[in-house]
């Protein structure tokens, strides 16, 4: 079994609701000029049953002295976001906003999403969620030749809501 090095915290999700965690990563300067400024990575997870109750706990591989994270709660119909800052092994919730873009994708046709660019080291700026599951759409990659780049799309189900969200920078719109 592969174990992790670095931070955890736990949460306790009430009846109903699936929480789950995405860590902000900024990209290496060396990158930045043919890459997004900013990716997400989920966090592993273990759960913990107690009676009606779900506590789970997250891990930060690897962590920076501040984790900037997103705190995604799925409920019935509803998607509550924070933001978050991981300190030592405390989550306190931010007041001070990130620019995050989320949507709600439908389709009564099969569809993709459209394209986005990887890192060289193959992470992504949007992530895409069946809010049913929590699950994440996973992208199929391709290279585009013409760009030099790799990227992904993800293939939508008909007749299915799907939560779309994105890390942008703060001068650009959201």
């Amino acid at each position: 079994m592969d174990t992790i090095q670095g931070k955890h915290f736990s949460i306790t999700d009430p009846q109903g609701v699936n929480t789950v965690i995405y860590r902000i990563n900024q990209t290496e300067k060396e990158y930045l000029a043919n890459s997004p400024k900013y990716t997400l990575e989920r966090l592993p997870i273990s759960e913990e049953i107690r009676g009606e109750l779900k506590k789970k706990t997250f891990f930060v591989d690897e962590p920076n002295d501040e984790e900037h994270l997103v705190i995604l709660s799925f409920g019935k119909d509803r998607v509550v976001v924070n933001m978050g800052i991981l300190e030592e092994n405390r989550v306190k919730i931010s007041k001070k906003p990130v620019p995050i873009k989320f949507d709600t994708l439908y389709s009564e046709k099969e569809s993709e999403y459209k394209e986005f660019r990887y890192t060289p080291n193959l992470k992504r700026p949007i992530s895409i969620i069946d809010p049913e599951t929590t699950e994440e759409v996973k992208p199929i990659l391709y290279f585009d030749e013409e760009t030099n780049e790799v990227k992904g799309k993800c293939k939508l189900k008909p007749y299915k809501s799907y939560f779309a969200f994105e890390i942008r920078e703060e001068n650009q719109d959201v």
